[in-house]
């Protein structure tokens, strides 16, 4: 019986110390932790919380640096996706527009964070993504004609400079805190 329960918790421990495991894991939870973390967010500081701390986007900037593109995009859109399906939030006029948003962060700092570290690439991405995204508003509302839903890109980065902060500080730290804690490396 003893060698039955010691073979299968080795088995657990093989299955458990695969890489594709770690990352079906940590994206997993990382798509938990951006739809859980919004909703924190805004119990605490009221419904203009997700606009200013952007919660959102750090899950999804710890996926891209921790996990690449493929799992920063599926934390991206399941934490959109899911968000408004069990809360409402965003906006589905918004989500299309976040989404967006979301992929073009993630795109950037997991390209970025193969060639620099987590920090140079962090900041490339929060100041090469908001020039990006505005490109991609005016082509959406003026090439297109989409409505604007009040989107601008300046403003929020005025509203969510507190978010900017709190990603700066954490999410290097996270992000390789993961990795380390995962021996991704």
């Amino acid at each position: 019986m003893m060698e039955k329960v010691l073979e299968n918790k080795n088995r657990l421990t093989q299955i458990l110390s695969n890489k594709k495991v770690k990352y079906v894991v940590g994206t997993v939870l990382l798509t938990v932790l951006g739809i859980v973390l919004p909703r924190i967010f805004h119990i605490l500081a009221g419904n203009t919380a997700g606009a200013t701390y952007l919660p959102m986007h750090i899950a999804v900037l710890i996926a891209g640096l921790t996990f690449g593109v493929i799992s920063g995009s599926i934390v991206a859109g399941g934490s959109i996706i899911f968000s408004y399906l069990l809360t409402g939030m965003p906006a589905i006029a918004r989500l299309p527009y976040m989404l967006i948003e979301l992929l073009i962060y993630t795109i950037l700092v997991s390209v970025l964070n193969k060639k620099f570290n987590s920090y140079i690439s962090l900041i490339a991405t929060i100041i090469l993504g908001r020039i990006i995204y505005a490109g991609v508003l005016a082509i959406a509302i003026n090439g297109l004609g989409l409505p604007t839903y009040g989107i601008s890109v300046i403003e929020s980065i005025k509203v969510g400079l507190p978010g900017i902060i709190i990603q700066l500080i954490c999410v290097p730290f996270i992000a390789k805190a993961i990795k380390k804690g995962a021996k991704l490396n």
